[in-house]
Order: structure tokens, then C-alpha cells, then sequence
């Protein structure tokens, strides 16, 4: 049976494992940790599924900004990772309708992913350009997308999606 529940410290070295496993590369788990120890990390919004005792996957949402006219505040789904051999068995959207209903819950009005098409719009998200929404880095249109947790969030928004030097590729 499948918990999903807030990471621990002590779920640290089993998140990075489980991102690393699942990109087959370090630059997840590596990300994970910048966020975690930057100003943009929500606690309640790094979320591991336990199977047992043993994690066997994770989602971050964390702060970044549309810039426009204004400056908006929104979250970012990255990385959202299951280990290999638990994957096609549920986990994964159990950890992004979790993490989005927590997001809501929190307040938050919105979330932009840079993700498969073929996944994410079954949670809801469209592409971010029908919000005039554009990604600071080139990203296919069709792979940028974005949800209303709260109908409207999205509305008079339009601009410039910013994501923090935490996401960078050193």
C-alpha cells in the first residue's frame, strides 16, 4: 500500500536515489537539494510515496515568478520522479494530485510544468500559452504547461515564467 506523506531529513539520500534511478542522471537530485536549502522551497510541498518503508517516489513544488506587468507568484512542478520498477502502477499520479491538492490548500493559485504531454493534461493542465505565458529558457509550446488550482488564478497573468538560478544547468 502507497502512502504519500511530507519528506523527512532522514528521506533525503532516498529522494536523491529515487530522481537519479528515474532520469538515470544526477541533475534531479541535485536540483532537489538547491531548492530545498533556497528561499523558494515550501516544506509542505516536497511530498515522498512509501511503499512500506521504503520511498519509492517524490514531487517538489516550489515558488518561482511570472514576470509581466506585475509580478505573480506561482509554482513549479520539477522533478516529479518514481523509481523505475515501481513505475506504470499508479505512484506518480498519486503524488501529483496530492501535491496539487496541497498546493490549493496552501493558497497557491496556479502550477507550470515543463512535462509530457501525454501525462499532464490528464490532471488538467494545457498548454501555458493560452495564458500568454511564455518559459525563460526554450521549451517546445507544447511541453509548457500550466493549471488554475483556483479558476481565474491564470487570467490578466500573462508574461514571462522565471524559474530561480536553482534550476540552471552548471
Amino acid at each position: 500500500m502507497i502512502h504519500i506523506k511530507k519528506e523527512t531529513q532522514e528521506d533525503y539520500k532516498a529522494i536523491h536515489e529515487v530522481n537519479k534511478l528515474a532520469f538515470g542522471q544526477e541533475f534531479e537530485g541535485q536540483l532537489v537539494k538547491k531548492i530545498r536549502n533556497g528561499k523558494n522551497f515550501i516544506e509542505e510541498l516536497s511530498l515522498v510515496a512509501i511503499d512500506d518503508t521504503t520511498v519509492v517516489g517524490h514531487i517538489l513544488l516550489s515558488k518561482i515568478k511570472i514576470k509581466g506587468e506585475q509580478d505573480y507568484e506561482t509554482l513549479a512542478l520539477a522533478p516529479l520522479a518514481v523509481r523505475p520498477e515501481h513505475q506504470q502502477k499508479g505512484i506518480g499520479k498519486k503524488l501529483v494530485r496530492t501535491g496539487l491538492e496541497k498546493a490549493k490548500n496552501l493558497g497557491f493559485g496556479s502550477v507550470i510544468v515543463v512535462g509530457h504531454t501525454d501525462y499532464f493534461p490528464q490532471f488538467g493542465f494545457q498548454q501555458a500559452s493560452q495564458w500568454n505565458l511564455k518559459c525563460s529558457f526554450k521549451v517546445p509550446d507544447e511541453a509548457f504547461l500550466a493549471i488554475q488550482l483556483i479558476p481565474g488564478d491564470l487570467e490578466d497573468k500573462s508574461g514571462t515564467v522565471i524559474y530561480p538560478e536553482e534550476f540552471s544547468v552548471e
